[in-house]
């Protein structure tokens, strides 16, 4: 008897979406920035079609916003940030990218990217620096607050100079006492 395989029942919205990077950000100092590559990949057995919706479709523009995507293969997305204003500085957009099958128009799956604009890339380095030099302050002051403990040794008596210390001394009082007897003896006898 042939059996037919049977593609699984896919449930809407539920199918995971793989995009890299998951956030653009974009500089208005550094014109190469201002055209960013999405990558949306499908380890999937079955053909998808996908489409790239954005909260602020006047800012960008985004090259092949809809199409197909064959099975375990991947898309290059390009989107273009084409109004560089300073209005727009820290704005947050997003993009939505929904994939769905290719005879159907629900969508399977779907995954946002946020997009934001910021004035200057060197601006954001030293930031960025100063977080990472905060950020490192802070784990090695964790790092040593959980590496004390381990330090201390706990003894359960004294401490190997001590008792070194007191053999030296209790050997010096002996040695006095017997010449302070020696002295004494000598004494009574003359």
């Amino acid at each position: 008897m042939h059996q037919q395989k049977r593609q699984p029942e896919l449930v809407e919205g539920n199918l995971p979406v793989f995009v890299f990077p998951t956030e653009l950000i974009f500089y208005a100092d550094d014109q190469s920035t201002h055209k960013q590559v999405l990558t949306l990949y499908k380890p999937y057995e079955f053909a998808l079609k996908f489409k790239v919706l954005c909260t602020t479709p006047n800012k960008y523009v985004v090259v092949d916003a809809a199409g197909a995507v064959k099975p375990q293969c991947c898309v290059e997305i390009v989107i273009r940030h084409r109004d560089v204003r300073s209005c727009h500085y820290g704005v947050i957009d997003k993009f939505c990218l929904q994939v769905s099958e290719q005879s159907q128009r629900k969508a399977l799956g779907r995954k946002e990217v946020i997009a934001t604009l910021l004035p200057s890339a060197k601006e954001q380095q030293k930031e960025e620096e100063e977080r990472r030099i905060k950020e490192h302050l802070t784990e090695s002051v964790f790092f040593e607050q959980s590496c004390q403990p381990e330090n201390i040794t706990v003894s359960s008596g004294p401490s190997l100079l001590t008792v070194l210390l007191g053999v030296v001394l209790s050997q010096w009082l002996y040695l006095e006492h017997e010449q302070g007897l020696k002295l004494t003896s000598e004494g009574n006898l003359s």
